[in-house]
């Protein structure tokens, strides 16, 4: 049986960009994170160890927001190779980092990049 665990509107600071100054300024940035993973009779005996938990979700996100990064790609990358590697019931990955309010010349709420990868899959 597949189960669908999320991470939605994770609120993190951050310093990513090209621009100098935002390397300086930071930025409010959303992580939202849907992972898919079969459900073990371990989630359904109440124990957290077969399932993904969205703890440890939450917290590859926020640590591998704190590494700086020009391009949201790269961030959003990191945060799913460091899901596969740390939880090992993953099978599928969505992970979207938006940047609230960006320097950019136009009037956007957000900015947003979102990459889904199935484990083994380049």
């Amino acid at each position: 049986m597949k189960a669908t665990v999320k991470v939605e509107n994770l609120k993190i600071y951050a310093f990513h960009g090209c621009m100098e100054e935002e390397k300086v300024i930071g930025s409010d940035y959303i992580v939202n994170i849907c992972a898919i993973c079969s459900v073990g009779e371990k989630a359904f005996d109440d124990e957290i160890g077969g399932t993904v938990n969205y703890v440890d979700l939450a917290r590859i996100a926020k640590r591998e927001m704190s590494v700086r990064s020009k391009l949201l790609e790269v961030v959003v990358n990191r945060i799913i190779n460091c899901c596969f590697n740390e939880i090992s019931v993953l099978e599928q990955i969505s992970v979207t980092v938006s940047k609230l309010n960006p320097p950019i010349n136009a009037d956007v709420d957000s900015v947003s990049v979102s990459i889904d990868k199935i484990r083994g899959s380049d």
